[in-house]
């Protein structure tokens, strides 16, 4: 096997993690078509299920991935991919990694671990 299997799963997930520090940043999705721009052009590429097309990680935010490498498992139907996060933050509402809200057993409330990077509503101009 030279790769992930698109022919068996056509959108396979893919686990972003932090090069450096190994912090999971994101769990995404890619098809054959954002595997081929993301190993083109160095920066990763997802397709996106609610938008129905691909999705340029950082388009809107300038929060890109650079790709430092990529690793499938042994079924070929899941991918790693370990990046140089520019801009701090992988996360859509602002925090450095999707991953920020920690449920521990007993309590009532989730719990945030991480800080804001940015103002999502400044940077996607939503109100």
């Amino acid at each position: 096997m030279n790769g992930p299997d698109f022919e068996k799963t056509p959108l396979i997930p893919v686990v972003a993690q932090d090069d450096q520090t190994g912090d999971v940043l994101m769990l995404a999705y890619m098809n054959q078509e954002a595997f081929q721009e993301t190993l083109a052009t160095g920066r990763v590429c997802y397709y996106s299920r609610s938008r129905k097309r691909l999705w340029r990680k950082g388009e809107e935010s300038g929060n890109v991935q650079e790709l430092q490498s990529i690793y499938f498992d042994c079924d070929a139907d899941t991918l790693l991919v370990k990046v140089h996060q520019i801009g701090g933050a992988a996360c859509h509402e602002g925090y450095r990694t999707c991953f920020f809200r920690k449920i521990v057993p007993g309590q009532a409330e989730p719990e945030v671990v991480g800080e804001r990077v940015f103002d999502p509503h400044q940077v996607y101009k939503k109100s």
